[in-house]
């Protein structure tokens, strides 16, 4: 019994297609860093558009099949985390402006996964991701990918982007913080 709940549970196609944008971190990492030409850095922005492409597949394939699973509701954004962040430093090696980038990102999300955690420990979740956070992991990752696909991108036009950057993440964690801690009903009780 226990283990056809959890082969329900976690070997669904939306979860095996999170694991699978982790994998792939590991190998955009070997590849960007390794890059040689221009040839390379397509390939390394083509790994990462599989990567949001199998992101916005296995959110509608969850919803289309009823295949919605509390493990799904805690892999997906992991993996979407763990690769903007890894893009992130990997663009830092070449682009320090970046580093003020990965210092919001990780108080941001440092405040999400203890808020997370903290609903997590009432039984509940956040009903889902909220509208600041899915358009800043967009601006996040189409601006990202042109660093890593355009590496002739001057420091300048570097700073403008984390600039756009920088603002989104503000916007995102500041409704985060402000649902957090809100008295209205953005969560729901966790399936037991």
């Amino acid at each position: 019994m226990f283990i056809k709940d959890w082969k329900k549970e976690i070997l669904t196609v939306p979860n095996l297609l999170s694991l699978f944008r982790l994998l792939l971190i590991p190998v955009y990492m070997v590849i960007y860093l390794n890059a040689k030409d221009q040839t390379d850095y397509y390939i390394a922005g083509a790994i990462l558009a599989v990567s949001c492409l199998t992101d916005m597949i296995d959110g509608k394939i969850a919803r289309h099949f009823n295949l919605i699973t509390n493990f799904g509701k805690l892999l997906d954004p992991v993996a979407d985390k763990a690769t903007q962040f890894t893009l992130i430093v990997c663009l830092a090696t070449r682009y320090p402006v970046l580093y003020y980038v990965i210092a919001l990102f990780v108080v941001k999300e440092a405040f999400q996964l203890l808020a997370g955690y903290w609903l997590y420990r009432q039984g509940k979740i956040l009903k889902g991701a909220l509208i600041s956070g899915k358009i800043c992991t967009t601006v996040l990752f189409l601006s990202l990918i042109a660093m890593v696909i355009f590496p002739w991108l001057t420091q300048q036009q570097v700073q403008v982007i984390a600039v756009i950057d920088l603002i989104f993440m503000v916007m995102a964690f500041t409704e985060y913080a402000i649902t957090y801690f809100s008295k209205k009903n953005h969560f729901e009780n966790l399936d037991k």
